[in-house]
């Protein structure tokens, strides 16, 4: 007995998510030289936190070896993590447009 299952095949709505889920920015925070101010963390809650040590981390970010840090973000949390960027006093939270490599700050 033979079954005929027909399936069905939809490449351009499968590109066109992929897209839709790419994240746009990734925020860099310089940690060894974070001052430790809070000032990310006050104005971006939902992305920066404070560590033990006194410095800044940002929250569910990528740990690199040279103690960096990075997260990639919609554009949708674009505007809360520049605040948090323009906020910082030592410059040490940098976001990049991933599709130019744009440093945007």
């Amino acid at each position: 007995m033979f079954i005929y299952r027909p399936k069905l095949i939809f490449p351009m709505t499968e590109q066109v998510q992929a897209q839709e889920t790419r994240k746009k920015f990734q925020i860099q925070h310089d940690r060894p030289n974070c001052i430790g101010c809070a000032a990310c963390a006050a104005v971006a809650p939902d992305f920066w936190e404070m560590n033990e040590d006194g410095k800044s981390d940002i929250v569910g970010s990528i740990k690199k070896d040279d103690e960096t840090e990075e997260l990639d973000i919609d554009e949708k949390d674009f505007a809360a993590n520049k605040e948090a960027a323009d906020s910082c006093p030592v410059n040490v939270i940098h976001i990049v447009n991933k599709e130019t490599k744009e440093k945007i700050i």
